[in-house]
């Protein structure tokens, strides 16, 4: 019972660390740089936060994003823009190659931009994560919105509004004078010599053509050193942890279960909370995941340790409730929902969480049904299996096995167990206490017991309950 609630707090406290900040020595008046690489995401955003906070308390001289992204999510998007138009500090972007979709957004939302010679910003139409149109009515919407946002945004930084809202909005013309920029159609795009090109004496968008960051503070006249600002490991592991989210269940599930099959060891129970604590902890970083998650699932825990603890031989509500919210929780976890889209997901949102709950439910079935086999066969198993609490008495672990045969257990001979069998323990036969082991069978304490095999110093006993 202890060390059950020992694992459930060292998961609950594993799920709620904070990553820690890397310290980056600035120094007042530093040009701060800031690589946005990727996917545009909640972890780009919490990133970007950290950088602009760092950059702004130790009173850098400006702060540089070096962009480099085919877009993400507009919503995301739209958070960095909110971001970034309350920065304190002269903010530029060096768009090294790509400021595709919402990343042509996050660009607007900086005060001078510069371009790398081959290089392209634009196209930021909104999509569904699946890539395909979003239905008539929210695209309209959506445009509408996101138009005003950018508008407003490049208003702000004091780029051209009308190019700005082009980006996003086909059914927007571009027209400087009397000369169309851009006609209807088709969203804006702008590689590096259109996107410098002035007209009436101001750039149409970008300040200038740089062939890298020290060649941007360069021509912008900045002073200060060059610090640059890397994400942590902790803000790292929202790119790659959905790609190990079967692993990382098939851990945590595995070590439940020999957590529960051997008595007297910890370590299962730690490398599941572990593995939980990662799976929860990665998701919640990339934006997939909130912390009422994590509560479920301690909820659905607790309700399975009653049920193991408490109700055992009497009813299974506490354990298929527990259960069925720890799966629903651990699904819900991986669903990525579009905003606006209905509260219960469709089947492409659905895809892919399902196929790694799937791989990581089947992967488990097939490990288990392995260990529950071969392990209780295995020297190991059998070693933690007689560190189980020992009652007073006589007991016959390790004793010399002369006196194992002296006491001539044999199938069919009748004892009681002493401890619970889950599925080894200790039980009584006689006046002596010996070490037992079930086929898998949970077997309560003072049940009555049957001896079915015996292999040396194995035990194999069953309930002898009608």
């Amino acid at each position: 019972m202890k060390k059950s609630l020992s694992i459930l707090a060292l998961t609950w406290c594993l799920t709620t660390i904070t990553p820690a900040h890397a310290r980056e020595v600035i120094h007042k008046g530093d040009v701060v740089v800031v690589p946005l690489r990727g996917e545009v995401g909640p972890s780009l955003l919490a990133f970007l936060r950290r950088a602009v906070k760092t950059a702004e308390s130790n009173e850098a001289s400006a702060i540089i994003f070096d962009m480099n992204t085919y877009g993400g999510r507009l919503d995301t998007a739209t958070d960095i823009v909110n971001a970034l138009n309350q920065t304190k500090i002269p903010s530029y972007t060096f768009i090294n190659t790509n400021a595709g979709s919402a990343g042509s957004l996050i660009v607007i939302a900086t005060q001078r931009i510069y371009m790398a010679p081959v290089s392209a910003i634009g196209a930021a139409a909104p999509i569904l994560p699946s890539g395909e149109d979003l239905p008539a009515t929210a695209k309209e919407k959506a445009i509408s919105y996101w138009s005003a946002l950018i508008r407003g945004s490049a208003s702000k930084n004091g780029h051209n509004p009308d190019v700005a809202e082009a980006f996003i909005n086909k059914d927007k013309e571009v027209k400087i004078g009397d000369r169309v920029v851009h006609p209807k159609g088709a969203v804006l795009t702008l590689n590096a010599q259109e996107a410098t090109e002035r007209i009436n004496g101001k750039p149409l968008l970008a300040e200038g053509v740089a062939d890298s960051v020290s060649d941007l503070i360069k021509k912008a006249g900045l002073k200060g050193n060059k610090v640059t600002i890397e994400p942590t490991g902790f803000e790292q592991i929202a790119f790659w942890i959905t790609a190990l989210a079967p692993l990382l269940l098939l851990g945590g599930i595995l070590g439940a279960y020999l957590e529960f099959k051997i008595p007297g060891v910890t370590w299962p129970g730690v490398i599941s909370a572990i593995c939980f604590a990662l799976f929860f902890l990665g998701h919640y970083l990339a934006g997939l995941a909130g912390w009422e998650v994590v509560a479920l699932f301690i909820l659905g825990m607790i309700l399975v340790l009653i049920e193991i603890l408490f109700f055992a031989h009497s009813t299974i509500v506490f354990g298929v409730v527990g259960v069925f919210l720890m799966l629903a929780s651990l699904l819900w976890t991986m669903i990525d929902r579009y905003p606006g889209q209905n509260f219960f997901p469709t089947g492409k949102m659905l895809a892919m969480p399902l196929l790694n709950m799937f791989i990581a439910i089947v992967g488990s079935f097939i490990i288990i049904a392995l260990l529950a086999r071969y392990l209780p066969r295995t020297s190991i198993y059998r070693r933690f299996a007689l560190m189980d609490s020992n009652p007073p008495g006589p007991s016959l672990a390790g004793v010399p096995r002369q006196f194992t045969t002296a006491l001539a257990l044999t199938p069919g001979m009748q004892g009681t167990s002493v401890t619970v069998l889950r599925p080894s323990g200790k039980a009584r036969f006689a006046d002596h206490v010996v070490d037992v082991v079930t086929e898998g069978e949970f077997i309560g304490p003072q049940t009555p017991v049957t001896v079915i095999q015996t292999d040396g110093m194995r035990v194999v006993v069953k309930s002898a309950q009608i």
